[in-house]
């Protein structure tokens, strides 16, 4: 009873909390019923709701589902919506507090501990039954997720505060205490409210109110207006869509019989050929991107790169030609595309208030291209089928997340078979033709007489994301391509970091000095790079950058260095917030714990990585950094320890095996170790690393023929020059010429 005493009282609070803002959102609809109409429309307006019957879309009679050992049980009890989970052998009853989403997927939250919320691990499938829909659906529908697992519905990865809320509440602060380990998670509207992209209008309000004199003809101006036809139309372009009336009206238009409009600008009565202002996409990006956060919350006027660190184009998010592999959203794939350097905004083709497509089928895209020119067989060479002559079907293919939801990559990239060849990366024409890409290839010379629009910098992108150019020079030659998207250039840039090739500051100067943050975000990730003396010259006129994502990187490549100027000291304490706020989490503490350790403040290390072990305990590099730190301080029992609880949360964890096979090295019990380093080739066959030290961990108790057949079984899996050396002195050393010539003919491959 107290529990349930617990939980009511929070709903009620969080039902004070929205109470307060509901005159905001009057204060809206009195001028803006239309906006708000469209709205009440969008996936913004559903992001997140109270449990009740009007927003719960699934079957809660008493209907049950079972996958693998899970088996979850739904049912009302006195108009309150409950879910029965029997997991590991024990059985639980959960109130439903929140939905969460609508469609394709409406998910549940469960309040586990006061005020931190998880999802449930199965969802509704909302989808309409002919499509599949209409039944429960488990979150993870090919693998058994057991309470020992890092996506277990109950651990961080899970968890409604930190993963999910803020981009499906406005004005979500996580407030998560470190000391405690809880959170008091509070938001001013359950959804994605107009303050989520216009933030706080009562100014705006109140001097609209006061304006009279405002003629109905007043108020249209202020408001994206759009001329008739398929290639005329102007939209906002001010980062503040609230101050409308400061904008220049803009139209894409076709000219000198091109084929694709261009932006223009009323200048003195004619509208002539200008850049567009598209820095309000920073507000839609705070969400519509994978990156981590900065601060707590997002504030909707606020430079993006001021709250957020974007993931760049790297492996396994995408594919090595920038298509979406991992779930990424849309920021990364669309900034690389053509239409973003044409300056194409998110509402050229979303209505802003409803996020619906303004024009169904291809009518969207012939906004700006010309229908001679793209519309039909002359262009697609396809007949008949409405599907094959769909613009997006080719130039946006989709990728489907979470089992049901079909989401379309933003690049508008051109099929290329060749790419798709030799990276992997997917074709959109064998997303339609069980044929292979060769005979794509073959099609599209025979129609356009060549299979690929790959300029010569873009095939040396897709080559160095493949891992087949190496060389500094070469990769700051694709950095310096002007020919290249801005995130591709930056994407190449941060490579260096790890490269294992010392850079100078002639290297990274100009990055370093580059109008454009994201090329000055790539050098500050590639300062790793920089010898320590080579740090202290350019690259620290990072720490006074604009923008909090450049500050943070810089200082954290300076630590350890020396540094305790103003501005260093000011970039460190916002890269110990940005690594707090996510303290909920493994990684965050693992981030703190380097910067700490850095700075000398081991008593500070340990704590933290302890703390990550608590909050996150089947992530495996707090144990291992944790285990390496008490090695350092040659507290062995304590290393020891800390690697066995690791092996035995995470018990396929190859490279806890690894380590204690070298703990084992370390104490002269190398029969052991050998046990340890097997098990990590069997768990991780790709990394010849394990094989190596296995092999090697034979030879040292003798057994030096089954190390060798062990590197023989390696090297069928990946030519590697260490096992393949390895290979060729462990068969000198027993005479074995045999092996010595297989392991030789290796060599010279």
């Amino acid at each position: 009873m107290p529990r349930l005493v617990i939980l009511f009282s929070i709903i009620y609070l969080s039902s004070l909390v929205k109470s307060l803002h509901a005159q905001e959102y009057a204060n809206c609809v009195s001028c803006h019923q239309e906006q708000v109409t469209l709205w009440q429309q969008s996936d913004h307006a559903k992001a997140m709701a109270y449990a009740n019957d009007k927003t719960v879309l699934a079957n809660f009679d008493n209907v049950s589902i079972t996958h693998f050992t899970q088996k979850a049980r739904f049912f009302k009890n006195e108009n309150k919506f409950f879910a029965e989970l029997t997991e590991a052998g024990s059985t639980n009853i959960y109130p439903i507090t929140y939905v969460f989403g609508h469609f394709p997927l409406q998910q549940y939250l469960i309040e586990t501990q006061a005020g931190k919320l998880q999802v449930f691990p199965f969802a509704w499938d909302a989808r309409d039954e002919s499509k599949g829909g209409q039944r429960w659906y488990p979150n993870y529908p090919s693998e058994d997720i057991t309470p020992k697992d890092r996506l277990h519905w109950k651990q961080p990865m899970q968890n409604w505060n930190g993963m999910c809320a803020d981009c499906h509440s406005s004005g979500l602060k996580r407030n998560f205490d470190t000391k405690t380990l809880t959170f008091d998670s509070q938001f001013d509207e359950i959804n994605v409210s107009c303050a989520s992209c216009h933030g706080d209008m009562a100014s705006h309000y109140t001097a609209n109110t006061t304006s009279v004199n405002d003629s109905e003809s007043d108020k249209k101006s202020k408001v994206t207006q759009v001329e008739e036809g398929n290639h005329h139309r102007s939209s906002l372009t001010s980062h503040d869509l609230s101050q409308n009336e400061q904008q220049a009206i803009g139209r894409w238009l076709l000219k000198d019989g091109s084929n694709i409009a261009t932006w223009h600008e009323q200048k003195d009565g004619e509208f002539i050929p200008a850049k567009r202002d598209n820095r309000f996409m920073e507000t839609c990006f705070a969400c519509h991107s994978l990156r981590t956060s900065l601060s707590d919350g997002i504030e909707p006027k606020k430079s993006f790169l001021d709250q957020f660190s974007p993931s760049l184009l790297i492996s396994p998010l995408y594919f090595a030609d920038g298509q979406i592999r991992e779930e990424v959203y849309v920021y990364g794939s669309f900034l690389q595309s053509r239409m973003y350097e044409a300056g194409v905004n998110c509402i050229d083709c979303h209505n802003p208030h409803s996020m619906k497509l303004k024009i169904e089928g291809n009518g969207l895209c012939l906004q700006c291209h010309s229908a001679s020119a793209y519309e039909g067989e002359k262009h697609t060479k396809h007949v008949g089928s409405e599907d094959s002559n769909q613009c997006v079907n080719c130039h946006m293919p989709t990728r489907t997340y979470m089992g049901v939801d079909a989401r379309r990559d933003h690049s508008f990239s051109i099929p290329t078979p060749n790419v798709s060849s030799t990276t992997g990366a997917p074709n959109a024409c064998l997303n339609c033709h069980d044929q292979d890409n060769d005979w794509v290839s073959e099609k599209l010379i025979n129609w356009y007489g060549k299979d690929s629009t790959l300029n010569k910098q873009e095939e040396n992108y897709i080559s160095l994301m493949q891992g087949n150019i190496h060389s500094k020079q070469a990769v700051l030659r694709i950095a310096h391509s002007s020919s290249l998207p801005v995130i591709k250039r930056a994407t190449a840039l941060s490579l260096l970091a790890s490269s294992n090739q010392s850079l100078t500051d002639k290297d990274l100067q100009k990055f370093i000095l580059h109008e454009e943050p994201l090329l000055r975000l790539g050098a500050a990730q590639a300062g790793r790079a920089l010898l320590p003396n080579e740090r202290t010259k350019t690259y620290a006129n990072l720490l006074d950058d604009k923008y909090k994502a450049i500050r943070v990187t810089a200082a954290n490549n300076l630590l350890g260095l020396g540094f305790n100027t103003p501005n260093f000291k000011k970039a460190l304490e916002e890269l110990r917030l940005s690594n707090t706020v996510n303290q909920w989490r493994g990684e965050g503490n693992l981030n703190q714990s380097l910067v700490e350790y850095q700075l000398g403040n081991i008593y500070q290390t340990e704590k933290l990585l302890k703390r990550g072990l608590t909050v996150d305990p089947y992530f495996e590099a707090n144990y291992i950094n944790l285990a390496e730190l008490y090695r350092a301080q040659n507290k062995l029992l304590l290393e020891e320890q800390t690697l066995l609880d690791g092996m035995s949360n995470l018990p396929d964890s190859a490279l806890i095996h690894y380590s204690l096979g070298m703990l084992h090295v370390r104490k002269q019990d190398k029969a052991t170790a050998v046990t340890f380093f097997k098990k990590a080739t069997e768990l991780a066959p790709e990394t010849p690393q394990n094989w190596y030290i296995y092999a090697l961990a034979l030879d040292s108790v003798g057994q030096t023929k089954s190390a060798l057949s062990v590197l023989k079984k390696a090297i069928k899996r990946q030519s590697d020059n260490s096992l393949i050396s390895l290979g060729l002195s462990l068969s000198q050393k027993i005479g074995d010429e045999a092996s010595y010539r297989l392991f030789q003919s290796k060599a010279r491959r």
